[in-house]
């Protein structure tokens, strides 16, 4: 009986079957191998790291939201073996096992979190993955979120959200300034009150700062006193 030749590259191992049994010892490769036809089975395994997109799947969060949210698994083969005995077709396997674990991790998040801890829920994917594909040799090496779609009523009503909170702060920003102004000019009136030459003083520089302006309009201060005065001879 002619035996025929297999040449196994670097990134792959071989695992060979005689007469439906596994040959002893580990995966073979890389090298040239010889096999009995109609007596050896020769199944390859490619050991890269392989990547694919989770398609995106439409996920119910905790809070009742509907969104649509899709990622993307890196893994490899590290024992040849047991994911040509343990599994068929180990590769669509763990990618329906992703999927289905990508709904269930995102059901038990609600939006915030959904939103906000990307990375802990791609740990926790990846550990429940992992554990899932130890058993066929596969090892998870990372899963990432992609993308998260938001409906677009939704994506309207959290910009109007954000934009009130907003205006919120901004309003109270500014009542602040106007407190912290009022503080100030009464810390100023009771300086200018203990030193009367202080508001000449005051009204000089105002003078001079409307002079570097060009305006030709001078505003002449008259005492509240003066004007009660003036008032009283009307009367």
């Amino acid at each position: 009986m002619l035996s025929r030749t297999k040449i196994v590259m670097e990134y792959e191992r071989a695992v060979i079957f005689r007469l439906g049994h596994l040959r002893k010892g580990e995966a073979r490769g890389p090298g040239v191998y010889f096999i009995l036809p109609c007596i050896d089975n020769f199944i390859t395994v490619d050991m890269r790291t392989i990547t694919f997109d989770i398609p995106p799947q439409e996920i119910l969060t905790k809070d009742s939201v509907t969104v649509n949210v899709d990622g993307v698994v890196y893994y490899r083969v590290t024992n040849a073996i047991l994911s040509v005995a343990n599994v068929a077709y180990s590769d669509p396997a763990t990618r329906l096992l992703a999927q289905t674990t990508l709904r269930n991790v995102l059901g038990t998040k609600n939006l915030c979190q959904l939103l906000s801890d990307r990375e802990e829920i791609a740990r926790s994917m990846q550990a429940t993955l992992h554990d899932a594909t130890e058993e066929w040799g596969i090892h998870v090496e990372r899963v990432e979120i992609k993308d998260v779609k938001l409906p677009i009523l939704l994506q309207r009503a959290m910009a109007a959200e954000a934009e009130a909170s907003r205006e919120a702060r901004a309003k109270v920003i500014a009542a602040e300034g106007e407190m912290n102004a009022s503080r100030a000019l009464k810390e100023a009136a009771m300086v200018i009150t203990e030193s009367p030459a202080a508001l000449q003083l005051r009204y000089l520089q105002t003078l001079n700062t409307i002079a570097a302006e060009k305006n030709s309009t001078i505003v002449f201060p008259l005492p509240i006193d003066m004007l009660q005065a003036v008032i009283g001879m009307k009367r």
